[in-house]
C-alpha cells in the first residue's frame, strides 16, 4: 500500500512521532536563483510555488510569510498539516496547506501552475508509484522555465550506510513492540546495533567508517532517526537514475542549490577537474563527481526548458543580485568546507567584502563590486564570495526594499507568534526576516530577549528578569556544560551573560534583517 491509497493512509511511513521543526534555506527561491545565475542559467521570477512533503511547515510558513509567492502543500500527516496551517494564520497568510495524499492533491484541478516546485527530504523514502505522481505533476504544473528543487539520498556515498540502515530497520520491526512506538523502536534499534558492532563482524572490517557513521547516529534527535531509518520505503538513488524519472517531464539538470557544490577548487583535486573537463554529458559529469567525492546527499535544481543566458546577459543578472550579511561580522569563519575538507578563503578578497557588509545592509553585487574595485578585486571574485559565503550560511540573497515593506506586516505577525511560543517550548529555534525572505536562526532565549525588548525592556538586565520570571514559573533551570544550574543565582548570571552576548552580537543582525 502507498500513499495513494486509503487502506493505510501511513504507507509505512513514520506516522506516530512528528517530524523535527527544521527550517530548510536550500527551498527560499532565492537561493535557487544564486545558483542557477551562476551556472548562466535564467531564473524566472517566482509567483507561485509549491512544496511536497512539507513536514512541520516551519519552511514553507516561513517563506509564505516573507514573501510575495503564494504558496500551496501537502503533508500527509495531518498533525503536521495541522501545525503549519496554524504558522500560516498566524502570520495571516493565504498560503494553500493541504494534508491530502500526494495521489489527491497532485489531482487537484484548482491548483494554479507553478513557477516552483520544491520536495526537501522526500523523494528518498516514497515508493515508485508516488514517484510516478509526482514526475506527472510536474510535468501538469510546473511553467515553461520552471524550477523543482529536490534533495534525496544518493549513492555511491550510501553504499556502505545502507546496510547499516536495513539492519536498524529489521530490528525495530522485528525485536521492539509495537505498543513502545517509535521511539522504542529507534532506543531498542541502537542498542542491539551497538552490540552487533561490538562482535567485529565482516562488513564492519570491511566497511571500517560504519562504526564512526553508527556512533554519530547515537547522538542525533531521536525523532529525525525515526523519520531517516524506519520508514518502510527507502531507496537512494544515482544520479543518473533521477535523470531518468524526471526526463518524461520534460526537466534538465541545471546546478547543485548546495552552493559549495560549484566552487570546484574545493571538491575536486586537478586532476579529477580535468577528468570531468573531458566529459560532455552532464549527467555523465555528475556522475563522475559523486564518485570523487563519494557523494550521500544531493540538493538539486532542475528546469523545465532551461535557458543559456549570454555572458552579458548573464553578468548583468549576477551584478543585480542583492547581498546581506546574516551573521555577526566577528563570528565569521575564514574557511569553507569542501569535498576535499577545510580550505580556507583568502585573506586580500573576503575581509574587505566582509568588512563592506558588516553593518547587515544589503547591497547589490554591483554595489560591492564598485566599492572594492580599489583593492583589486574584480566581479568574478565577488561573485564566487557571493557564492560561496551564501553557500556557508554567512550571507543570503536580499529582496528588493518594495518587497521587504510589503510582507513585514507578516513576518511581524508570525514571529511574535513564535516568541510567545518561545515562552514554553524551544522546538523553532528561528524568525522569519521580511529582508532575506526566510528565516534566520535565533535560539529560544535570544527569542525570548527580543520578546523582552520589544515590549519596552531596555536592558539585558531587563531582559534576564523576565525571562528568568518565565522559566521559574515553569520551574524550569539552565543547562550549562551538561549541569543543571540549581540556584536563583546562578540561572540569573548565566542568563544575564548570554543576554549580554546577545545585544553585541546577534541584535545588530537582527535589526538589520528587520527582524525586529
Amino acid at each position: 500500500m502507498s500513499l495513494t491509497g486509503n487502506a493505510d493512509w501511513t504507507a509505512g511511513y513514520v506516522a506516530d512521532i512528528n517530524y523535527t521543526h527544521g527550517y530548510y534555506p536550500e527551498l527560499n527561491p532565492l537561493r535557487a536563483r544564486l545558483a542557477l545565475l551562476n551556472a548562466g542559467i535564467a531564473a524566472p521570477e517566482i509567483a507561485t510555488a509549491c512544496e511536497l512533503g512539507f513536514g512541520q511547515g516551519v519552511s514553507i510558513a516561513v517563506h509564505a510569510a516573507a514573501s510575495e509567492t503564494h504558496w500551496s502543500g501537502t503533508d500527509f500527516n495531518p498533525a503536521q498539516a495541522g501545525h503549519a496551517q496554524s504558522l500560516a494564520r498566524a502570520a495571516d497568510v493565504s498560503a494553500d496547506l493541504s494534508d491530502a495524499a500526494f495521489a489527491a492533491f497532485c489531482a487537484r484541478a484548482d491548483l494554479p501552475d507553478f513557477d516552483y516546485i520544491g520536495l526537501h527530504g522526500i523523494w528518498t523514502w516514497i515508493s515508485d508509484e508516488n514517484r510516478a505522481v509526482i514526475t506527472d505533476f510536474i510535468a501538469r504544473k510546473l511553467k515553461v522555465g520552471g524550477i523543482v528543487y529536490v534533495s534525496y539520498n544518493t549513492l555511491p556515498g550510501w553504499a556502505s550506510g545502507a546496510p547499516l540502515r536495513h539492519l536498524m530497520t529489521e530490528i525495530g520491526a522485528a525485536m521492539t513492540s509495537p505498543a513502545g512506538g517509535s521511539t522504542a523502536r529507534v532506543e531498542g534499534a541502537l542498542g542491539l546495533v551497538d552490540k552487533v558492532l561490538a562482535s567485529n563482524p565482516a562488513y564492519l572490517r570491511a566497511n571500517p567508517g560504519v562504526k564512526e557513521r553508527f556512533d554519530r547516529l547515537k547522538t542525533q534527535n531521536r525523532s529525525y532517526l525515526a523519520h531517516e531509518y524506519f520508514n518502510r520505503d527507502w531507496q537512494p538513488m544515482y544520479v543518473a537514475d533521477m535523470a531518468r524519472w524526471l526526463t518524461p517531464a520534460k526537466l534538465s539538470f541545471a546546478a547543485s542549490c548546495h552552493l559549495l557544490d560549484a566552487i570546484p577548487a574545493i571538491n575536486l583535486t586537478p586532476e579529477q577537474q580535468a577528468l570531468m573537463a573531458e566529459m560532455p554529458d552532464p549527467m555523465l559529469r555528475e556522475t563522475l563527481r559523486d564518485y570523487c567525492v563519494n557523494q550521500q546527499f544531493r540538493r538539486d535544481l532542475w528546469v523545465k526548458g532551461p535557458r543559456r543566458l549570454s555572458p552579458l546577459d548573464q553578468t548583468e543578472a549576477l551584478r543585480a543580485l542583492r547581498l546581506v550579511l546574516v551573521v555577526p561580522r566577528g563570528s565569521v569563519k575564514m574557511t569553507a568546507q569542501g569535498g576535499l575538507g577545510e580550505a580556507n578563503l583568502s585573506e586580500t578578497v573576503y575581509p574587505p567584502i566582509l568588512d563592506l557588509l558588516s553593518d547587515h545592509r544589503p547591497r547589490s553585487l554591483a554595489d560591492i563590486e564598485a566599492a572594492v574595485r580599489g583593492t583589486g578585486i574584480n566581479l568574478a571574485q565577488v561573485v564566487q564570495a557571493a557564492v560561496i559565503l551564501t553557500g556557508s550560511s554567512t550571507t543570503a540573497l536580499a529582496q528588493e526594499p518594495g518587497v521587504v515593506a510589503k510582507v513585514k506586516r507578516r513576518t511581524d505577525r508570525l514571529n511574535a507568534h513564535l516568541m510567545q511560543r518561545s515562552r514554553g517550548a524551544g522546538d523553532i529555534a528561528y524568525l522569519a526576516s521580511p529582508v532575506t525572505g526566510g528565516a534566520v536562526p535565533v535560539t529560544r532565549f535570544q527569542q525570548l530577549f527580543v520578546a523582552a525588548l520589544k515590549s519596552g525592556r531596555k536592558t539585558p538586565a531587563d531582559w534576564t528578569d523576565l525571562t528568568l520570571q518565565i522559566l521559574t514559573a515553569q520551574g524550569q533551570k539552565l543547562v550549562k556544560d551538561g549541569k543543571t544550574l540549581e540556584t536563583e543565582a546562578e540561572n540569573r548570571a548565566e542568563l544575564l551573560a548570554q543576554a549580554e552576548d546577545f545585544a553585541t552580537t546577534l541584535l545588530p543582525v537582527l535589526r538589520g534583517l528587520e527582524v525586529i
